[in-house]
């Protein structure tokens, strides 16, 4: 489904990206993790091309990334879930949820219109669609960025730090919802900090280090039989998976 080779990214003179190799399989669940400054979310928005690769790259669907039109294929058929929701403070619910489908041509704003309060109506915030951003809780922003990326019909979803900028009890909402969209066969990939939700949601999990994978394997394998010197002192230093 997609293959990343030899992924290099760097900013000025700081290289945050070493040469990233990556395979997904359609119905995977990815998770990364690795330690503040790795390079972790960088990579996630190199998939995308929402920052720029210095070298290597991206093949979707057997097809290299290397002009606008497969640029802009990429992109609808890979969403993001940013750490901190990205909702147009100034546009409803509603019009937060329909604004890309609707500009791109996919659906007229009726048929939009239609999706997004079905789509909402399942995770209980039908009452919320003529709501602002300011208005609504930070699960229910998260949620209702999960929809709006949903509303695109993505084959997978990149997902960054989706719960860390939540209060304990929202995490919850966010969890269930991710839950949800894993059983009807998305694939995902997870940056997260959250090391018992990677453990338990991921079918694979990647530590990422110094700007390289630095192993991979099941999330059983990860958190039980580390390899990597640099994963053991990682996990050594968290508790809570």
């Amino acid at each position: 489904m997609l293959e990343i080779k030899n992924l290099k990214k760097s900013f000025y003179k700081k290289q945050v990206l070493k040469g990233i190799d990556l395979k997904v399989e359609k119905g995977e669940i990815i998770g990364i993790i690795g330690p503040s400054g790795c390079g972790k979310s960088t990579f996630l928005r190199c998939i995308n091309m929402l920052e720029k690769p210095n070298s290597g790259q991206i093949i979707l669907d057997d097809d290299v990334i290397d002009d606008e039109k497969k640029l802009l294929n990429l992109r609808r058929k890979v969403g993001m879930v940013f750490q901190q929701f990205n909702l147009f403070k100034n546009m409803s619910v509603i019009d937060n949820i329909t604004l890309a489908p609707t500009l791109l041509g996919i659906m007229d704003k009726n048929e939009a219109e239609k999706k997004a309060k079905s789509l909402l109506k399942e995770i209980e915030l039908a009452d919320k669609v003529n709501f602002y951003p300011d208005e609504l809780s930070g699960g229910q922003k998260q949620r209702v960025a999960i929809v709006r990326t949903l509303m695109m019909n993505p084959e997978l979803i990149l997902f960054d730090e989706p719960t860390s900028a939540l209060d304990p009890e929202m995490i919850k909402e966010v969890t269930d919802l991710m839950r949800k969209i894993k059983n009807e066969g998305m694939t995902m990939i997870i940056v997260s900090h959250e090391m018992k939700f990677i453990r338990n949601f991921c079918s694979r999990v990647i530590f990422m280090d110094e700007g390289k994978i630095q192993e991979e394997g099941t999330a059983e394998d990860i958190f039980t039989k580390p390899k990597n010197k640099k994963l053991k002192t990682f996990l050594s230093k968290i508790n809570d998976y």
